[in-house]
């Protein structure tokens, strides 16, 4: 992935390449709302660093980049005086976090859809389990609900084991 600068400040590109040295991502750089959104529409970036001055000199333009940016963190900060450095910081603390976030959702995810095929599943053991007590147990069909509980309850030891 790489990095979309947005600003129109002199010394840009010497910026943007020792953020790209120290971040070991592709840093590309937009003079203003048209270049960004023209580079928007021809890939993905991780992240969108908006000028101060850009952002400030027309609020709608960052409010259009921002809206194109997809799934690139937005970042707004001034060029004039934040160095390198401070860029550097900014964005790896915004990639961490973002990182983090969507490890935190596919942990929510995993766990709401294995909360759901537990649910799903007791509710089958439970049901062939009173099938079984009312009916006939020597029918075909007891014979067959025996083998969907013995199934239900196999699946549900493997996700009680697989959960730890």
């Amino acid at each position: 992935m790489s990095i979309l600068f947005v600003t129109g400040i002199e010394g840009a590109r010497n910026c943007a390449d020792v953020v790209g040295k120290l971040l070991d991502m592709e840093v590309v750089i937009a003079e203003g709302r048209k270049g960004a959104l023209a580079l928007l529409r021809q890939r993905e970036f991780a992240a969108v660093v908006v000028d101060d001055t850009v952002a400030a000199c027309d609020p709608a333009a960052a409010e259009v980049i921002w809206e194109r940016s997809g799934l690139a963190i937005p970042i707004q900060v001034s060029f004039a005086v934040s160095g390198a450095a401070r860029l550097v910081r900014e964005i790896r603390a915004a990639l961490h976090r973002r990182q983090r976030e969507q490890e935190l959702a596919r942990h929510a995810a995993a766990a709401a859809v294995e909360s759901e095929v537990k649910t799903t599943l007791a509710g089958l053991l439970l049901q062939s389990q009173l099938a079984l007590s009312s009916s006939d147990a020597a029918s075909p069909l007891a014979e067959k609900l025996r083998v969907v509980a013995s199934l239900a309850g196999d699946l549900r030891r493997q996700l009680s084991e697989s959960s730890y």
